[in-house]
């Protein structure tokens, strides 16, 4: 009995640390796009980053602070991380995406119901408004571009985790992990961001996209098209497929070109 208690802790705890992670995250565009909150491009990258580092801090000694399905998924194929695990974690990360997008508009409620009826009904600018919660793609790109983009960034991403818990590399331990990962998805961020809104994670978008579609966004927050007439697809797609496949990708190069070096130097 004890063990199967522990077992639903550790999920909690991943539940805790991606909850606070994307409420933070959240609730900052919030104050840009709803509360007139004199931020910029840079500022928001570092609330996501803080809220990352304040997700693994929260966690990390328990479950691992993976806080994306994208991370569980690589772990699981590249760094021995117990299959049987995966699938709970993914579920919650996902309802803690859909949770702290919860909380974020009950929060920000006012601000929300003034936007909005400002809005006028106008699909752009109510879609817009989504925005909030999850990732639409620059006007100008492709679903295709925006497919690539989100792959490639969640795999430098996915890389430079492999890096930070590795042992065997001079990378800074894990005490510093969780800020330097933090720093990362800002960097991140102030380079891609306006390209997609780095995702580089289903959780982070998917959970509170679908928070969007059932408060009243309904399908434009699921494709994009409003936003951006160049999508083929819906865009929904883009952040839940690629960053899996980017941080697949990701682990598998640090795998064939770190891991297999240090071990020759080792041998």
């Amino acid at each position: 009995m004890d063990g199967a208690k522990g077992k639903f802790g550790v999920y909690q705890s991943e539940f805790l640390g991606t909850f606070i992670f994307l409420l933070c995250g959240i609730a900052g565009v919030a104050g840009l796009k709803l509360a007139g909150a004199s931020l910029g491009q840079w500022e928001i990258n570092i609330i996501w980053g803080l809220a990352v580092a304040m997700g693994v801090y929260v966690c990390g000694g328990v479950c691992g602070a993976h806080l994306s399905p994208s991370v569980t998924i690589a772990l699981a194929l590249f760094a021995g991380f117990d299959r049987r695990k995966v699938l709970p974690y993914i579920l919650a990360q996902f309802l803690a995406g859909f949770c702290a997008a919860t909380v974020a508009y009950l929060l920000y409620k006012g601000p929300f119901d003034a936007a909005i009826a400002a809005a006028g009904g106008d699909p752009a600018q109510m879609t817009a408004l989504a925005g909030v919660f999850c990732t639409f793609p620059n006007p100008q790109i492709t679903f295709s571009q925006a497919f690539l983009v989100e792959l490639v960034i969640t795999a430098i991403l996915m890389c430079l985790i492999m890096a930070l818990g590795d042992e065997g590399n001079t990378a800074p331990g894990a005490r510093l992990g969780g800020l330097l990962v933090g720093l990362l998805v800002a960097l991140i961020g102030a380079s891609f961001g306006p390209l997609t809104g780095f995702a580089m994670n289903a959780a982070r978008d998917f959970g509170p996209r679908l928070f969007a579609f059932f408060a009243g966004w309904g399908n434009d927050a699921m494709t994009g098209y409003p936003l951006n007439d160049k999508l083929s697809l819906p865009y929904f797609l883009v952040p839940l497929i690629a960053p899996i496949i980017g941080a697949c990708l990701g682990a598998a190069i640090y795998k064939g070109v770190i891991t297999r070096t240090l071990r020759r130097q080792q041998a």
